[in-house]
């Protein structure tokens, strides 16, 4: 391992590079580089992550002012109660390309902080992780706001670790039809861990995933400007314990679903698993107001839902969809619904309106992610605004 703390007197020369941390009590105002030219500065955090382990310290805050990647066989480790601010809007964000690897090691009491300068929506990218997992958009594809590579033939590929994680304000823009999430899974396999994690108040969606085989629980998604969870490209992760709702008078659906908006049929087709969820709107306030947009050939297997306060419970779309609903593979099971104005509406794909209460069954007592349409347990005093 190799460390160099640079200071007024000069260099010296600690160890071989493997490791590089901020705990140094010389002078905390010091940068700190490894050999491969990343310096780990509190004050200006962006740069390339090219190997060995890079650990923060939680008794610091880092300004993210740019660009922090983590490339193929690097990692970058975030302990318990640390702090990020991201400043710079779309040049500020933390990515984590094929083969690198994040270790976010956060606790109930001391979760790990993504925040912005300014509490408000858009301020800075949000997190991107993309893995070797299967997608349906070709072997590979270019990440859309990181423009780093994804997808592959790896199922049960890891990027690392995410446990205890808020990431707040996020979702900056770079133009109207193209702007960051909170979390983004481009193509992550199912050997990456995530549990206990929050989106809270970004610009676009919470959480979307863009195929892969990652699979998470207890997940809060709340007020995200678009959809609190987004699926796309051929996503099958196995999940359970997630709560959304939409605040502050914006947002649109709790979910947005598809398979694959240029071929409906494309393999794998998304066929997520999600047991315990609650989805909380915003009823007729909502732009989208739909509970789940269900389109473009989805499946999904739903257990032990409740819906509360939105327009529409369930709207499915597209003969592919219908076609899943039809065979029993696109799925809601013990639903509750609360103020739903409709519980389930269906178009085909020229349009013309369907019967589609076949997708889903209902069950008045069904808990949700825990207390029904209130915040569950597992979510309070790590999170903040439910």
């Amino acid at each position: 391992m190799k460390k160099l703390v640079r200071n007024a007197f000069g260099i010296l020369l600690l160890s071989s590079l493997t490791l590089v941390s901020c705990s140094s009590s010389d002078d905390n105002s010091d940068p700190i580089e490894n050999g491969d030219g990343f310096v780990l500065n509190e004050n200006n955090f962006n740069g390339k992550i090219s190997k060995g382990t890079v650990t923060l310290d939680a008794s610091k805050t880092y300004i993210l002012n740019g660009r922090i990647l983590i490339e193929d066989g690097a990692s970058l480790v975030i302990p318990a109660g640390t702090k990020i601010i991201g400043t710079g809007g779309t040049t500020s964000f933390i990515a984590v390309a094929q083969g690198g690897k994040i270790f976010v090691n956060g606790t109930a009491e001391k979760p790990v902080v993504m925040t912005a300068n300014i509490q408000e929506q858009a301020q800075w990218g949000g997190l991107v992780i993309c893995g070797k997992a299967p997608i349906n958009k070709g072997k590979t594809a270019t990440a859309e706001v990181s423009e780093l590579t994804y997808g592959g033939d790896i199922a049960n590929d890891s990027s690392g670790s995410i446990t205890y994680l808020r990431v707040e304000y996020a979702g900056a823009r770079f133009n109207t039809e193209k702007e960051f999430n909170g979390i983004s899974f481009f193509g992550v396999g199912s050997g990456t861990k995530v549990e206990y994690v929050q989106a809270y108040k970004g610009a676009d969606d919470g959480f979307e995933f863009f195929g892969g085989t990652v699979n998470t629980q207890y997940l809060v998604s709340n007020g995200n400007e678009d959809d609190q969870f987004d699926w796309t490209e051929g996503w099958t992760g196995t999940n359970s314990n997630w709560y959304a709702k939409l605040d502050f008078g914006r947002g649109n659906r709790g979910i947005e679903a598809d398979n694959n908006a240029t071929n409906r049929a494309a393999t794998p087709i998304a066929n997520p698993t999600i047991k315990n969820m609650t989805l909380v709107g915003l009823g007729e306030q909502g732009a989208e107001p739909q509970g789940l947009k269900l389109r473009e050939g989805t499946k999904a297997n739903i257990d032990n839902l409740v819906l509360s306060n939105f327009t529409v419970g369930f709207d499915v779309e597209h003969d592919e969809t219908l076609a899943n609903v039809a065979n029993g593979s696109l799925k809601i099971t013990n639903v509750k619904f609360d103020q739903i104005t409709t519980k389930a509406k269906g178009k085909n794909t020229a349009k013309e309106s369907v019967n589609v209460d076949g997708v889903y069954t209902e069950n008045d007592g069904a808990t949700g992610a825990g207390q029904g349409n209130a915040v569950p347990t597992w979510a309070k005093g790590w999170t903040i605004g439910l």
